[in-house]
């Protein structure tokens, strides 16, 4: 069996912390400037940039709620700390993709149902 040490050195934790932030800045950055682009494609019906409006913020929301979950797993005391919020994650995630495909499905729709109308 391997030992795992008892206690996690303070520096590794802030350094792992600060990593996960800056991470999070990268991400975000690319996401403003991916809607930027969005915004800025007019050749596009509003149809389809609602879609991939509402396509990006739930890309966001998700890589947000899985840099959360580094977040809180560089702090877990233990393994079963660990395992709890892996699991607790899991199931928001899982509730949180099915209520984001129910919305994109409408929306697809729409944009078919707008396209078809020309």
């Amino acid at each position: 069996m391997i030992d795992i040490p008892q206690g996690i050195p303070s520096q590794i934790i802030d350094l792992a912390e600060k990593n996960v932030e800056q991470a999070r800045g990268a991400f975000l950055g690319f996401i403003g400037a991916a809607q930027k682009a969005t915004d800025a494609a007019e050749t596009l019906p509003s149809s389809a940039k609602d879609a991939m409006t509402k396509a990006m913020s739930f890309a966001e929301n998700n890589v947000n709620a899985a840099f959360d979950l580094a977040q809180k797993l560089v702090r877990a005391k233990d393994v079963s700390e660990v395992l709890a919020l892996q699991s607790e994650f899991a199931k928001s995630q899982m509730a949180a993709m099915q209520a984001q495909a129910k919305e994109l499905g409408a929306v697809a729709q729409d944009v078919i149902a707008s396209a078809t109308r020309k």
